[in-house]
């Protein structure tokens, strides 16, 4: 009787290894972060699914996380504002209900350094952006970004040159007066437009088709390849290129989930990230050609403004600069020190 129990002893604890071996092998096959299991990385972003910032994020920023993470990491992209405008998914990214997204610089109304990328005609070219965000600058400028808003910074990435589409040509300054100009619903976008002479309304990304389609709106402003990717040269005929300023995106993640991965997974996604960010710079400044020529053969009109108007856009423009230089002690020096990168 004695050896039976023995022997059942024996057969019990060698049934619970192999379960136990196999829970091992299940939990190290999904692995995950520091308490385990497969994470899901949640992206979101306002762009339409063949917007070069989508199909970075798929092809590169997706694939790169999942095959090195060995499937720890899951990535799932929500594009065209699928989980909400840009404030709703970045306020989703602050509280932790989505991972990551990829906004405009729609926290600068809180963190005034974040809005400086965006000031009106600062960047000669995409190869200055690069140069400024990339350096200490851009780590300057998102320094206070993760303390007062609970999102880490990974990447800047490009929103382009941005450019005012509209239903008529404007050739000269008179021309935006009385202009009913869709605008983000950030201060100094609104000024910009103002001191140009537009009516500006502002309004979400979102609404945009449906404001220039019923003419609320006679037009917007944004770089030409979301005005194709968006189908809003259905209802509008021109484009002013007057590159009065550059739109960065960034990538970002929620700082609890971000600390929640551990050290191997938290490098994987910093290095796609910015793998996927650069590819889609290339991509922004490849198409700016081909995305011309396809809305000139949609009917859109291109207008390149004289020297003389672009002076005069940037000399309207000018009360901006004079109020952050006041209200801003850190604003000029910055300025001054962007301005020197270009040359």
């Amino acid at each position: 009787m004695k050896k039976i129990g023995v022997l059942f002893f024996t057969f019990f604890v060698f049934i619970s290894v192999i379960l136990s071996g196999c829970s091992t092998e299940k939990q190290a096959a999904q692995g995950g972060g520091k308490n385990g299991g497969t994470k899901v990385i949640k992206v979101a972003n306002y762009f339409a699914e063949d917007h070069p910032q989508n199909i970075a994020l798929r092809e590169k920023f997706k694939k790169m996380v999942e095959e090195k993470s060995g499937g720890t990491l899951k990535v799932q992209i929500y594009p065209n504002s699928t989980l909400g405008a840009e404030k709703e998914f970045y306020d989703g990214v602050r509280n932790g209900t989505i991972e990551m997204g990829i906004p405009g610089l729609i926290m600068q109304n809180d963190i005034p350094k974040m809005g400086v990328p965006e000031w009106p005609f600062l960047f000669k070219d995409f190869e200055h952006v690069r140069k400024v965000l990339n350096g200490p600058i851009g780590k300057e400028i998102t320094a206070d970004l993760e303390k007062k808003h609970g999102v880490h910074p990974l990447a800047w990435s490009a929103n382009g040159f941005r450019m005012f589409s509209s239903n008529k040509t404007i050739n000269s300054m008179d021309d935006f007066k009385g202009l009913r100009i869709r605008m983000p619903n950030i201060p100094n976008y609104i000024t910009i437009g103002k001191l140009l002479g537009a009516n500006v309304t502002p309004m979400p990304i979102s609404e945009v088709f449906t404001a220039l389609e019923q003419k609320v709106v006679d037009g917007q402003d944004n770089p030409i390849a979301t005005l194709r990717a968006s189908g809003w040269y259905e209802v509008q005929s021109n484009v002013l290129e007057s590159k009065h300023m550059f739109s960065p995106n960034i990538y970002i993640i929620n700082s609890k989930f971000w600390h929640s991965l551990t050290p191997e997974q938290q490098k994987i996604i910093e290095e796609a990230a910015k793998e996927s960010a650069n590819y889609e710079f290339e991509l922004m400044e490849k198409s700016y050609e081909e995305d011309k020529k396809f809305l000139e053969q949609h009917g859109i009109k291109f207008t390149t403004p004289s020297p003389e108007f672009t002076k005069q856009m940037q000399e309207a423009v000018q009360p901006l600069y004079d109020e952050l230089f006041k209200k801003y002690d850190w604003a000029k020096d910055l300025y001054e020190r962007i301005k020197s990168e270009a040359k």
